[in-house]
């Protein structure tokens, strides 16, 4: 008999056609980092260096990286060999907050040596970015309402929060809309605004961003609603700016937006579903990116445990659905993939296992790899490519 996830892998290879196949070899090298939710399970980050085994690409575990509380997302500095992490903790030593760490990278070992701590100027926050320059964390905070910016300095050390700025309201889901929840923050490619996917009132929000200066300021527009009980999570920009997709955790939707890049305006366009037609069972989505060369979009289905693979239509920004790949696990969260763009890594949290696959940008077709990496509860992970 065979073993589930073989079979889910089995199927994702049927959606690769014979060109995926050819495709060259791994990048190897790069190291993969990856936040989990601790507990009996995880203490903390663990590393892996991507490698190739028998022609395909492979995890090899390079241990705990980082110990830490609930370091759920991550973002990296390759430049200076810095990573960043958030802490779900509930509290920042004596204060109901949660927190942000910094980390210098070593390359060879993939362990990471703690540089500094700072409140993440409100409870719960779930997700974080750099920006360009390098010198501004921006964190979206869950349970606390807000969005916030932190000022990095030169050596990657956090300093205390420039700005906080509270999200109001509320909308139509009897338990998860009762209050705001800012659930990403998403800079646009000129980095002029912040776009923030709030999950509690329905509504991606806007603010001016002043790198120098760390700082946020209401934007108007001051935001873009959705449909209630969307429940906007995340947020992904087409890399040439002109659209952004809004993957919409309760209703299991993407919503297409046209972006005035220089207004800071977001324009709905359309919304279509991430489950294939007929699906009864229950799903949230969790993660949304577009690939680099602008031609496909994924979003993770968490129940449905699959892919959801769209075409981007070149002119109108439209999505066209061009299937579901299984995930070969429970739960998907985070995916991304390697600076090349052809191997995609993806956790699936309820299942403790990361799954490789090669991505041909030319079909948008995903082919797995054998290798499956054990991973405890992991939520987010990134590529660090090899330095030059």
């Amino acid at each position: 008999m065979h073993h589930p996830l073989l079979l889910a892998l089995l199927t994702v290879a049927l959606l690769a056609p014979a060109s995926a196949l050819a495709a060259p070899a791994a990048p190897v090298g790069s190291l993969v980092f990856v936040g989990t939710y601790t507990g009996p399970k995880s203490r903390g980050i663990h590393a892996f260096r991507l490698v190739e085994r028998a022609g395909e690409p492979a995890l090899e575990p390079l241990g705990l990286a980082a110990e830490m509380a609930q370091p759920s997302f991550l973002a990296l500095d390759p430049a200076r060999g810095l990573l960043f992490a958030i802490s779900e903790s509930a509290t920042f030593g004596d204060r109901p907050t949660g927190w942000v760490a910094s980390f210098r990278i070593d390359r060879t070992s993939g362990r990471l040596e703690p540089l500094s701590t700072a409140s993440s100027g409100a409870p719960g926050p779930c997700h974080l970015l750099l920006d360009r320059t390098g010198r501004t964390i921006l964190v979206a905070n869950y349970s606390g309402a807000a969005v916030a910016s932190l000022p990095v300095d030169a050596t990657g050390r956090l300093g205390q929060p420039v700005s906080v700025l509270r999200h109001e309201g509320s909308s139509v889901h009897p338990t998860r809309q009762k209050a705001p929840h800012p659930h990403a923050v998403t800079l646009d490619p000129t980095e002029r605004f912040l776009y923030v996917c709030d999950l509690g009132i329905d509504q991606v929000r806007v603010y001016r961003f002043d790198a120098a200066a760390h700082r946020l300021t209401p934007h108007t527009p001051a935001h873009v609603s959705l449909r209630p009980g969307a429940g906007p999570r995340h947020l992904a920009f087409r890399p040439d700016g002109r659209f952004a997709y809004a993957v919409n955790e309760l209703d299991s939707t993407v919503t297409v937006f046209r972006h005035d890049a220089a207004a800071g305006r977001l324009e709905t366009v359309e919304s279509v579903s991430t489950l294939p037609a007929g699906f009864t069972g229950r799903s949230t989505t969790a993660e949304i990116q577009a690939h680099p060369n602008g031609r496909w979009l994924y979003a993770s289905n968490r129940g449905h445990d699959s892919l959801a693979v769209f075409a981007i239509d070149a002119q109108r920004g439209t999505l066209t659905a061009r299937g579901h790949v299984p995930t070969g696990g429970r739960t998907p969260r985070h995916f991304g993939w390697d600076s090349t763009g052809t191997i995609v890594a993806l956790g699936n949290q309820d299942s403790d296992t990361v799954v490789l696959g090669r991505l041909d940008p030319t079909t948008g077709a995903i082919r797995p790899s054998p290798h499956v990496a054990a991973v405890p509860s992991p939520v987010c992970l990134v590529f660090l490519p090899p330095a030059p």
